[in-house]
C-alpha cells in the first residue's frame, strides 16, 4: 500500500468494507450509512463525497470492479493459438509497455505466474498474476491490438486462473468500471 492512506471503500455483497485513516473515519461513516450500499458509488451521491473530500484536499480517484472465478463453473477457453506457462526467467525480455497489464517492472518481486499465447513463436498475448496478498493473485491481461477480439484474452485469463487455484490461491480480476471489454473478459 503506497502512503499515505487515506480511504478505500469497497463494496461486497451487501456490505461496504471501508479502510480509513482517523481523519476522515466521521466522515466516511455518515456517508456510507447515509445510502443503500448500491448507491454510494453512484452519482449524484459520489459527489456528495467528492464536497466532503475537499477540505482534506483529497478526491475520488480509482472505480474499479473487482471479479473472482466461479470455481464450480470455470474452465479453460481455447484461442487457437498455442498458450504456454511462462517462467521468471523467460518473463525479463517482457517488461515492456506492451506487456504493463500483466507485468510490472517495478513491482516484479509480485509477479508470480504468467502464461502466453503465442503465434508462430512470437508473443502475442500475455496474463500475468501478481501476489497482491498471500492468498490471492491478481490477474492482468495484454493481447496485442492486431491479435484482439480473436478469444485470446478469455482464452489466458481462464487458464491462468485455473493454474492459480492449483496453488490454492483465489485468482482475481480486476478492470475500471468504464472498461467494458476488460470486464467482459473478466465475465
Amino acid at each position: 500500500m503506497q502512503l499515505p492512506f487515506s480511504c478505500d471503500l469497497t463494496s461486497y455483497g451487501s456490505n461496504i468494507v471501508a479502510s480509513v485513516s482517523e481523519e476522515l473515519y466521521e466522515i466516511i461513516e455518515e456517508y456510507i450509512n447515509k445510502y443503500p450500499v448500491e448507491y454510494c458509488f453512484e452519482t449524484p451521491n459520489i459527489h456528495v463525497l467528492i464536497e466532503k473530500l475537499k477540505p482534506f484536499n483529497l478526491n475520488v480517484c480509482f472505480m474499479a470492479e473487482y471479479f473472482l472465478p466461479d470455481i464450480n463453473r470455470i474452465k479453460p477457453l481455447e484461442s487457437g493459438y498455442e498458450t504456454r506457462l511462462l517462467g521468471k526467467e523467460e518473463l525479463e525480455n517482457y517488461y515492456l509497455p506492451q506487456w504493463s497489464n500483466a507485468l510490472c517492472e517495478k513491482r516484479k518481486y509480485l509477479d508470480k505466474l504468467d502464461i502466453g499465447a503465442f503465434n508462430n513463436g512470437e508473443l502475442i498475448g500475455l496474463a500475468g498474476a501478481s501476489a497482491d496478498c498471500d492468498t490471492m493473485w491478481q490477474i492482468g491481461i495484454d493481447v496485442l491490438a492486431q491479435y484482439r477480439k480473436q478469444g485470446i484474452a478469455a482464452s489466458l485469463t481462464s487458464k491462468l486462473a485455473i493454474e492459480i487455484l492449483k496453488r490454492d490461491i483465489v485468482p482475481f480480476y480486476c478492470c475500471a468500471w468504464s472498461n467494458i471489454k476488460s470486464a467482459k473478459n473478466a465475465i
